[in-house]
């Protein structure tokens, strides 16, 4: 008993550990991010930063405006959410509770290739095939737009919605649905008032996790939005928070370097309030 006690100690020991440099990882992230970035916002102004329209890094009388960024994050990732959620959803109904097995199989492996294929590969595909092809379809002068990106946000978040959301599905114990059937439903309707509510908390951290990768996501969006500052509107160039910081990094300096920093703690913000609202609603639902 004494060796089994020492070993679930220590055991618990290596957790606590591990558990502990996250966080410290986490904080130190945050700390970094916070101290490289408050002095840019402090030197250009809260409103004139966060609110400003214009952003001229590199002329004579640079402007640090990061409301198109910002804007065109929330449009962009609003977008692929929109389209991405609800095809991720319906497809993970159909492989977890009406697909056969066989068929099912080959879509699992299907889906975690789609999840295991670099951004960069995402970009390339898009630029060489979906920008022209959107230049076209729409007669634009030139495809690379906010809703270029869209599209490939859209396709680079289903597998995450996909597979978390069949997890929790499959999760979902059988008795309910037996229960159903048995009071004389139909099983598509079992499916989406029994199963897809017992399974709601997963779903929505699925649907979290997609956000995260839509916000989060800067090579494959850099290659098809077009990357420049303007204010977003579906078929002109935009430029996201996440492309505005890795296109300038490697060669900025002095203040713009700083308002990079400022960018990325922007970004880190949104995103950690994003998890916070899931957080609370996750919690609010256990407690109903």
């Amino acid at each position: 008993m004494k060796k089994k006690q020492l070993l679930e100690n220590i055991i618990y020991g290596i957790f606590l550990v591990l558990g502990l440099v996250t966080v410290g990882f986490v904080l130190l992230i945050t700390g970094y991010l916070v101290v490289s970035g408050v002095p840019a916002i402090r030197e250009i102004g809260f409103f004139n930063f966060m609110f400003g329209k214009v952003w001229e890094s590199t002329s004579e009388n640079p402007k640090y405006g990061i409301l198109p960024f910002m804007l065109t994050s929330i449009y962009g990732t609003a977008g692929a959410i929109v389209l991405g959620v609800p095809i991720g959803f319906l497809c993970s109904v159909y492989l977890a509770k009406i697909a056969r097995p066989r068929f099912k199989a080959i879509m699992e492996e299907a889906v975690g290739l789609l999840a295991g294929i670099p951004s960069v590969v995402y970009g390339l595909v898009g630029m060489l095939i979906l920008v022209p092809g959107v230049r076209k379809f729409f007669n634009i002068p030139d495809g690379a737009s906010l809703f270029s990106s869209i599209i490939i946000l859209a396709i680079m978040i289903l597998p995450s919605i996909i597979k978390v959301s069949m997890t929790a599905l499959e999760a979902v114990p059988k008795e309910y649905e037996d229960a159903s059937l048995a009071l004389g439903a139909t099983p598509i309707e079992t499916y989406f008032r029994i199963s897809v509510p017992a399974a709601k908390s997963g779903i929505a951290a699925a649907v979290v996790l997609g956000v995260g990768r839509a916000i989060g996501e800067a090579m494959a969006v850099m290659m098809v939005s077009g990357n420049v500052p303007n204010m977003p509107s579906i078929f002109e160039s935009v430029r996201f928070l996440t492309t505005a910081v890795s296109s300038e990094m490697a060669y900025s300096s002095g203040l713009q370097r700083q308002a990079l920093f400022s960018i990325a703690l922007v970004l880190f913000l949104f995103i950690m309030l994003i998890n916070a609202t899931l957080n609370f609603f996750l919690k609010g639902n256990k407690e109903g």
